[in-house]
């Protein structure tokens, strides 16, 4: 079908070349469009490997730190237990030195034990 204006077959040589520079016109446009498309399409697979690298990399960053993260609370577990045994030696060996001291001191009498109660009662 003809446009507007345009009868068919017997458009004459004026019509038709300005009809031609119409469609040598639309072809020009046609081949800006399809260049901007490409340069387009160019960027969208350039951003989609960024993307694909930018992801890998973050995964691995995410585990890594996952796995500091488990280390870090193991660390300090560890360390706690560490204190905690710690705490507990150092209360059996103020324990044992108690016991030494008293063990080590020499046995009182009754009678001096009455002397040193009633020196203590004078003063």
């Amino acid at each position: 079908a003809a446009g507007p204006g345009v009868t068919g077959p017997g458009v004459t040589g004026p019509c038709r070349a300005g009809l031609r520079a119409l469609r040598e016109e639309l072809s020009g446009r046609i081949r800006e469009e399809e260049a901007e498309r490409s340069r387009l399409q160019g960027r969208i697979w350039a951003l989609t490997e960024r993307l694909a690298r930018t992801s890998e990399s973050l995964a691995r960053h995410l585990a890594a730190r996952g796995e500091l993260d488990r280390t870090i609370a193991e660390t300090e577990a560890a360390y706690g237990k560490i204190l905690e045994s710690s705490q507990t030696l150092l209360d059996v060996l103020k324990g044992e030195i108690g016991n030494a001291v008293k063990a080590s001191e020499p046995q009182s009498t009754s009678k001096e034990k009455e002397k040193q109660a009633r020196g203590q009662k004078h003063s």
